[in-house]
This record gives structure tokens, sequence and C-alpha cells, in this order.
């Protein structure tokens, strides 16, 4: 079942474990967005370098560092995702208890293991 799946901190630089990611989200046929500093097009999805009231986004996955993820707190709740996966470097216990207490899952993981492993 594809989960549509919003790349916040996308890019284009091919050893950055965000575009690998977009490449494997799109490679297991999950609906795949982006968000990045550089717009560009990473198999097929393109990155976005404006915030976008994306719908239906099931899962958000980070690839900011928690100081530069701050901006972003209230743009990520209000697609009501159903998840947010924190990657390796990503942490943030701060956001996680904001995220939970509006009704939205916490996953620490690596978007790369989960696919992988087929627990995406």
């Amino acid at each position: 079942m594809s989960k549509k799946t919003l790349v916040v901190g996308a890019s284009l630089k091919a050893v950055r474990y965000s575009n690998m990611a977009i490449q494997k989200l799109t490679n297991y046929n999950h609906e795949t967005v982006a968000f990045g500093l550089r717009e560009g097009d990473i198999n097929g999805v393109t990155i976005d370098t404006d915030l976008k009231a994306y719908t239906n986004i099931d899962t958000v996955t980070l690839y900011l560092n928690p100081e530069r993820q701050k901006e972003y707190y209230d743009y990520i709740i209000s697609l009501n995702p159903k998840r947010v996966i924190f990657n390796p470097g990503t942490e943030n216990p701060g956001f996680y208890t904001l995220l939970k207490s509006k009704g939205i899952d916490v996953e620490i993981a690596c978007t790369l293991v989960l696919l992988s492993t087929n627990q995406y």
C-alpha cells in the first residue's frame, strides 16, 4: 500500500540520505513529494523550495537537524500526517512531545532501513 510521503530536507546530492530515501521511496512505489533548499528533480520527484499545502500526507520523513526543524513545526503539524520519522541525526524530544499532543505518531528510525526491511 502506497504511503504518500513528504521528505523534508531533500538534497540533490546523490550521497545524501534524503536523496537516497527519495529514490528508494519511488522505487517502492510510494507517492513522494519533497521540500529542500534547491529546486531540482530526483527520480521524477520535484524538490519544492516553498512550503506547499500538500494533502493526504501519511508520513513526513525528516532530514534536518533539530535546530533547523523549529521553523517547520507549525507547517508539519498543519499537514496532519499520520506519522513523522526522525532519521538518525534528527532526533528531537521536544518536537516528539508536540507531535504526540496533536495525535501524530513519532518514529525514531531510518527510512532506508524501514523500506529495506518491509517495515515502512
